[in-house]
Formats: structure tokens, C-alpha cells, sequence
């Protein structure tokens, strides 16, 4: 479409995305603490640099509803002590601010983040995805990238794998607050595996869900039901259900379909560090 954003720099390479300018005023004093309380809990022996992504450097997030998400980078590999630390850094933000509902701090060594392994994604999602907000910024040390059928691959191509996991999840998912976090994490995954899936097509990247579902619906116009639930997923990821349908229709239905989907398009991605 003429005229349309489609998130790209001058060159055709992807624009990174967010920044803290971009972060709305409920949400400052959060950000504020994430400045202090991240070096306290890792301390500078083990912290390089942390980030934040998702609806808040992007100025999209609603008070009350948004979680905070962060990613944050150490000198070496995560211990235990490490992901102690983090569960109880992201336990301690969400009990003592109530503008965000949930936390979800990633750990990620340094040699993780730079390794060719990894280049189109941990290293995209740090160099495209990620806001700077502490230490060295490693975007600066990673490649520019274009929205091709190998980024495509790279960050969305193990949906297959990811599914026999879901499903166990489903199954121990007990309370509805259980089914609620579990339908807001697969319905993000299912609706940016649809958008990466038509992506090269578009030529564009974008993080916003709904505009995701819309441009998965135009550029497969053979497939009028599945627009229809990846359009279902891109409000469930913003207004999370507990019902148990709602979940099957996501797993059992959506989901192996975009995954056959994909491993067609794109090919599959070899099982990484992160599974």
C-alpha cells in the first residue's frame, strides 16, 4: 500500500523499535526502579546490560493490563543464583506496582546474544526488539537485518516444537489466572508466527498484534477461517481468557496448522539453547 510504514530505516533494513522517550507516565516510576533494582540484584561482576521490550518502550502499554518485559544480559552464563535473582527481582516489580499485571525478565549470556547461532534471534530480537537501558548497548556489535524467509525461520521457526510443551501446560493449567497467562503467552506466539510467516511477502516488520493479524488476513486471502483466529489470538493476547476452549482453539487447532504453515514456507529451526 502506498505511503504505508513498514517499519524499515532507509537502507530496507529494520527499524529498531521502541524507546524510553516513548514510555508513557504511569509507567516512569517502573522503569525508574528497573534502573536500580536490576545492578542490585546481579550486581556488576555478572551484569553487562539490560533492556526493555514489548508495549512499554513502544508506548502502546495500558495501565493495569501491560506486563513489563526485560531482557537482561549477563557476562556469563546464568547460574542458579542467576535465575533466583530474577524470579525474585520480577516478583518484587509486580507486587509493588500496580500499573503492570506480570513480569518476564529473560537471562541471556553475552557470547549467546553475539554467537552466529543465535544471529537472527536473540541477537535480532536485542538489536531490532530491545530498548537500551543500562550497560553497553550490543546492538552495536550485531548486524543490520532485512525481513527475509531466514529471519522468518530464525525467530518463529520451532512453533512445532513449542507445541507438545503447550499442551502439557494446558493440561496442569488448574485456575483460571493459570489459563489466563498461559492464553495471553500462546496467543502472542501464534499471531507473530502468522505475521513472520507472510512477512517477506509484506517486505515490513512490525511488533503491533492487531496490525499483525490484518496483514496475515491480507496476505493470505485462501485462508478466510485462519485469518479469523489468528484475528481472535491478537485480542486474546491483549485481553487474555480463561476459558479452556479458548486455549484449545490456540493449541490444538491454530497452532499445528501455522507450524505445518511454516515448515513449508520457511523450513524449521534446529532446537537452539533455548529449546
Amino acid at each position: 500500500m502506498h505511503g504505508e510504514d513498514k517499519g524499515l530505516a532507509t537502507d530496507g533494513t529494520i527499524r529498531r523499535e521502541g524507546s524510553v522517550d516513548l514510555v508513557a507516565a504511569p509507567f516512569a516510576p517502573v522503569v525508574e526502579a528497573v534502573r536500580v533494582r536490576v545492578p542490585d540484584a546481579f550486581g556488576p561482576s555478572r551484569l553487562h546490560s539490560a533492556y526493555l521490550y514489548g508495549s512499554i518502550p513502544r508506548g502502546t502499554a495500558i495501565p493495569g493490563v501491560s506486563d513489563l518485559d526485560l531482557q537482561v544480559v549477563l557476562h556469563d552464563e546464568p547460574t542458579d543464583a542467576d535465575r533466583a535473582a530474577a524470579e525474585e527481582t520480577a516478583a518484587a516489580l509486580d507486587a509493588d506496582f500496580a500499573v503492570i499485571d506480570g513480569v518476564g525478565l529473560l537471562l541471556s549470556p553475552v557470547r549467546s546474544v553475539l554467537s552466529e547461532a543465535e544471529r537472527h534471534d536473540v541477537g535480532f530480537f536485542v538489536a531490532c526488539l530491545c530498548t537500551p537501558l543500562l550497560g553497553e548497548d550490543l546492538a552495536a556489535f550485531l548486524p543490520r537485518y532485512r525481513p527475509t524467509s531466514l529471519l522468518a525461520r530464525e525467530t518463529n521457526g520451532d512453533l512445532a516444537l513449542v507445541l507438545p510443551r503447550w499442551r502439557a501446560q494446558a493440561a496442569e493449567a488448574a485456575t483460571d489466572e493459570a489459563r489466563l497467562r498461559l492464553s495471553r503467552r500462546v496467543a502472542r506466539r501464534l499471531v507473530r508466527s502468522a505475521f513472520t510467516l507472510v512477512m517477506p511477502v509484506w517486505g515490513g516488520w512490525t511488533s503491533d498484534l492487531r496490525r499483525s493479524a490484518g496483514l496475515f488476513a491480507r496476505f493470505r486471502p485462501d485462508a478466510p477461517e485462519r485469518a479469523a483466529q489468528v484475528h481472535a489470538a491478537a485480542v486474546t493476547a491483549r485481553t487474555p481468557s480463561p476459558d479452556p476452549a479458548v486455549l484449545a482453539m490456540l493449541i490444538e487447532d491454530l497452532g499445528p496448522w501455522l507450524a505445518t504453515e511454516y515448515t513449508a514456507a520457511h523450513g524449521t529451526k534446529a532446537p537452539g539453547p533455548r529449546g
